[in-house]
């Protein structure tokens, strides 16, 4: 294979010559690209330099895994969305084991049962109001709201799932966060 024109070749020319033979190293280019694009996106996000890095490298593993799944047609625009959505699910990982330490802390905490007994009362009802709220949703809103904040399930795998587009899943879980914040407030 010729390589030395490589750079004169286009992101989606790449793409196909890897399709073509599955050769690693037109792949290869295609990260080389984009690696410190990567790397800056991780660290904007995950504000952790090793972090970082060990994320690029993951995004990598997993567009090599997806990349004749999908049919790409703008690669630097499928790549920034992996690794955004890639992100965003690293701190949503993170986020749910601070949380998880905190309830912990909580429960482990000598504060009195009084004080316990109003917080789980709280925390009741603000979860009966939650699915009060979630039952009025429309039908579409409430499944991806649902898949993306209870099950944690990303984007592209909602759209999977539901055969919606991205962009209606999006929209979904949108207006879905925003309607919700409307009939928590109504309910105090």
């Amino acid at each position: 294979m010729n390589y030395k024109n490589s750079q004169e070749l286009t992101d989606e020319e790449l793409l196909q010559r890897y399709r073509a033979g599955e050769d690693s190293n037109w792949i290869g280019i295609l990260f080389d690209r984009y690696a410190i694009l990567l790397l800056g996106m991780c660290m904007k996000y995950l504000k952790n330099e090793e972090d970082a890095r060990d994320s690029v490298q993951q995004i990598f593993l997993k567009v090599l895994a997806e990349v004749n799944k999908h049919q790409v047609q703008f690669f630097r625009a499928w790549i920034y969305m992996v690794a955004k959505n890639h992100c965003l699910m690293q701190l949503r990982h993170k986020q749910q084991i601070r949380q998880e330490e905190v309830n912990e802390n909580l429960l482990n905490s000598p504060a009195g049962e009084e004080e316990d007994k109003a917080k789980f009362v709280e925390k009741d009802n603000l979860l009966e109001n939650m699915q009060h709220a979630l039952e009025q949703l429309n039908p579409e809103q409430r499944v991806c709201v649902k898949l993306f904040y209870l099950q944690k399930v990303s984007y592209q795998d909602i759209a999977a799932q539901t055969g919606y587009t991205l962009l209606q899943v999006k929209s979904y879980i949108q207006n879905g966060k925003r309607n919700l914040k409307l009939l928590l407030s109504k309910h105090g």
